[in-house]
């Protein structure tokens, strides 16, 4: 079997966007400044604003999202300032030339947006996010939400987990759910209550990861040049 194409997860928590990179086809590097002890891969706890990008055939990235989620307005509000790290992150890594991925959620200033939603792979979440890629990945139809969070059928995995009455305009107990449906509906068995607050379902990466893998060996091919015709 051929070796797998490398790819380098920064900021990479502990490891939803990992699992799905993996489950397409990739050998998968984290990087977090944090510890992660249950990131599932080979790990290397650093900035990964500085972390060496040599030795890599595609990228993904997950830099802080406080400064853009609702969950944070109220503190941003108050006049509580985030880091964005995602200019710099987004220099880096177009300067390799080579494929990436940058992960975050709905409000932030990403270019080129792929939005996904869990209702586009059966899961039990909405968990929009968006995606700015270096390449075309194809976007999913987004149908009518089926349900509401906190209907027992779909979650928020969401910090202040059980605490929350409302958020905004939304009345319910958002954040209701046990450990077991949160890990269900995520579709992610090897994390804690808080590192799942942090993560994407592996579903979205690996989708993404499965436009990847098409990308590099088009590039291959196109390297390598056409392949010769037998017998000539």
């Amino acid at each position: 079997m051929p070796d797998r194409p490398r790819i380098l997860d920064l900021f990479c928590g502990a490891g939803g966007a990992a699992m799905g990179l993996h489950r397409a086809g990739f050998e998968v590097v984290g990087v977090d400044i944090e510890p992660q002890p249950h990131y599932p891969f080979e790990f290397h706890q650093a900035d990964a604003m500085t972390y060496p990008l040599e030795g890599f055939d595609a990228y993904w990235a997950s830099p802080p999202c406080q400064g853009f989620s609702l969950a944070s307005l109220a503190h941003r509000n108050r006049g509580k300032e985030y880091p964005n790290l995602l200019p710099g992150t987004r220099a880096r890594l177009a300067a390799t030339d080579l494929p990436f991925v940058i992960e975050n959620v709905p409000g932030a200033p990403l270019h080129a947006v792929l939005r996904l939603c869990g209702t586009q792979f059966g899961l039990g979440v909405f968990r929009h996010r968006l995606f700015e890629c270096s390449l075309l990945v194809p976007n999913i139809i987004h149908g009518k939400h089926d349900g509401h969070i906190g209907d027992g059928k779909y979650f928020s995995i969401a910090g202040g987990a059980g605490r929350w009455k409302s958020w905004g305009t939304v009345h319910r107990n958002i954040s209701k759910g046990t450990a077991a449906e949160w890990r269900q509906a995520m579709g992610i068995d090897w994390m804690t209550r808080k590192e799942l607050t942090q993560a994407i379902p592996p579903a979205y990466s690996k989708y993404i990861g499965e436009q990847l893998l098409r990308a590099l060996a088009d590039r291959a091919t196109k390297a390598n040049g056409p392949a010769a015709t037998p017998g000539r």
